[in-house]
């Protein structure tokens, strides 16, 4: 797929952080389900990126699992692993929230597994990692599967993950405990991630979602925000527990129909809004949004006798304020740091040139320019 086509997957990206940002920043009580929504339109399109890219090296006829396996953790680290750690020496240096005793879990990308197994989202400051937890367990695994799997039972193998991630979410009302390791386990969010690489794999055998789905998903939209904005009933009553599932599973359709439109390339008027300048900038850097934007809430509100607006409470004070440090600080970090070492991926193609000469052999000297397409920059939306 051409990066042209590709470029509106950056205005994806965009959505799902500003629905971040608005349950952040700005929803009333401090909480909106569009900031669970915009983490699970990331976990599909995570899904649906790295399964293709890994496919794409699969295909390739000179593939070796090895070589493509330590290419694409190489890479992983190189784009993840800075920012993230820098985040948390921050953090460990200033100490804020007193966070230095969960900072192992972070360290070693277990912050879901911190929050739910005290079922306390202490600290707070931290509690966004969760996420990047289960994309983190997602890299390790995921790989595995796709680079060494037979090929033909990758489709099969992707149906159960979110067939035993539905299945996950009948175990809770057993145990009548809605606790937050409902939300934070990895099963929880394998049905997204496995949905996003579902449509990856039909791809790779050339179809596309299916017709119900691509003619459907606006009657699935309607009965979502139905469901939400309903009364949930009694604290675990079968409606409560109903309710919650039928909010995590019924967004999954409009969201795949989202990312297999975008990675097709939307046109006319959509395709030009989504391929607005401001907007694909900020999908570009809404890694760095992300991560930093919990921090930056922080050290705005020990602020507040110097800020003349409300940063205290949710509100426009607070998304003005901190909305805007938050955009400043990631840009700087994609255009000084980030973006520099990106550069170095350059040194770990998922296939290797074959060496003039020497049949069989491979050089990893860079990739070769019919397997271009396999540079994980495309997926960074770049002209």
């Amino acid at each position: 797929m051409t990066g042209q086509r590709d470029i509106q997957l950056d205005a994806v990206r965009a959505v799902a952080v500003t629905l971040v940002l608005y349950a952040h920043f700005l929803a009333p009580n401090g909480t909106s389900f569009l900031g669970h929504l915009g983490v699970r339109l990331f976990f599909v399109l995570s899904g649906f990126l790295i399964t293709r890219l890994l496919l794409d090296a699969r295909d390739s006829n000179v593939f070796a699992s090895g070589p493509a396996l330590r290419a694409f953790y190489s890479r992983r680290i190189i784009r993840i692993f800075p920012p993230y750690f820098a985040v948390l020496a921050l953090v460990w240096l200033t100490n804020l929230e007193q966070s230095s005793s969960s900072l192992a879990w972070h360290a070693l990308y277990l912050s879901n597994f911190w929050y739910a197994l005290r079922n306390d989202w202490n600290p707070w400051l931290l509690c966004h990692f969760w996420s990047l937890s289960i994309e983190e367990q997602f890299y390790l695994a995921w790989p595995l599967i796709v680079l060494l799997a037979p090929r033909r039972r990758i489709e099969a193998i992707t149906i159960g993950v979110i067939l035993f991630s539905f299945a996950y979410r009948f175990y809770w009302p057993l145990t009548a405990n809605p606790a937050l390791a409902r939300d934070l386990l990895p099963p929880a969010s394998m049905d997204a991630l496995g949905c996003g690489a579902l449509l990856a794999v039909r791809r790779a055998r050339s179809a596309d979602v299916p017709r119900w789905m691509r003619l459907g998903w606006p009657a699935f939209a309607v009965v979502f925000l139905l469901v939400v904005w309903s009364d949930p009933g009694p604290a675990n009553s079968a409606w409560e527990w109903g309710h919650w599932a039928l909010v995590q599973v019924l967004p999954l359709v409009p969201l795949v129909a989202i990312v297999a439109a975008c990675s097709n390339g939307l046109g006319g008027r959509l395709g030009k809004l989504a391929e607005l300048p401001p907007l694909l900038f900020l999908g570009r850097i809404s890694y760095g949004v992300y991560l930093y934007h919990p921090i930056l809430l922080a050290y705005a509100v020990k602020a507040q006798p110097w800020i003349p607006l409300n940063v205290s409470e949710q509100g426009p004070g607070r998304f003005l304020v901190a909305g805007a440090a938050t955009l400043l600080v990631a840009s700087l970090s994609w255009a000084l740091f980030e973006k520099p070492l990106n550069s170095l991926k350059r040194y770990f193609p998922y296939v290797a040139r074959s060496r003039a000469g020497m049949a069989g052999e491979t050089s990893w000297i860079g990739p070769p320019a019919s397997v271009s397409a396999l540079d994980l920059q495309q997926t960074e939306a770049r002209r």
